[in-house]
């Protein structure tokens, strides 16, 4: 008789958010490579056991950690689309750049260079977020969504890759020209939001 299939704890459970905001907090605190059954149960003040009931692996934690991050993204990511067509490449340029300036995000990306089931799931989740913003932006080109001759997805493209090459050369203390490129853009991208709207897009970047 074939051995019956090991139980796990449900998606829903209240105790595996708390393991997953203990999962966060460790990578935020020391890095990726610190996540271990007994570091997010130490965290936690559960037995590693109860972190393995949940998460049969160690890819299991990150992977559930990368879609749980994914969707807490998209949510805010759906609000801020409800800006007017005009603001939208505004809208998803402040998005891009806190996106790119995120511990997680870059924790994640580093994560995925050393485990193959996470560069997967990365990939996976930015042709998600990259599809529902090429939609929006894509459906907003008729009330200039999409400014001068570039098209909605070469647009797109530039508003989400210049805050990750930027930060790449900070990262290792390169700074020459930036300022004049990020002033460029945003000019190209025309008049910053109203008052109340500017507001409203900082809330919605404080949430990611």
């Amino acid at each position: 008789m074939a051995a019956s299939a090991r139980r796990t704890g449900t998606e829903t459970s209240h105790t595996r958010g708390v393991l997953l905001d203990c999962v966060e907090q460790l990578m935020l605190e020391e890095g990726y490579a610190a996540v271990t059954f007994r570091a997010v149960a130490a965290k936690a003040g559960v037995t590693p056991s109860l972190v393995q009931y949940y998460f049969r692996t160690l890819d299991g934690i990150f992977l559930a950690a990368i879609r749980r991050y994914t969707e807490r993204n998209i949510r805010h990511l759906t609000e801020a689309l409800e800006a007017p067509p005009d603001r939208l490449p505004r809208v998803l340029w402040e998005y891009s750049r806190t996106e790119a300036a995120s511990a997680l995000t870059t924790e994640f990306m580093a994560l995925g260079n050393h485990r193959e089931s996470v560069r997967a799931e990365i990939a996976e989740a930015t042709e998600r977020v990259r599809k529902l913003q090429l939609d929006a932006l894509s459906q907003g080109a008729g009330g200039r969504g999409s400014p001068g001759e570039l098209t909605p997805g070469a647009l797109l493209l530039l508003i989400t890759g210049i805050p990750k090459f930027l930060l790449l050369e900070e990262g290792i203390g390169v700074h020459t020209a930036h300022r004049e490129l990020i002033d460029a853009f945003e000019k190209y991208l025309g008049p910053v939001p109203a008052a109340g709207e500017e507001s409203r897009s900082a809330r919605l970047r404080g949430r990611a």
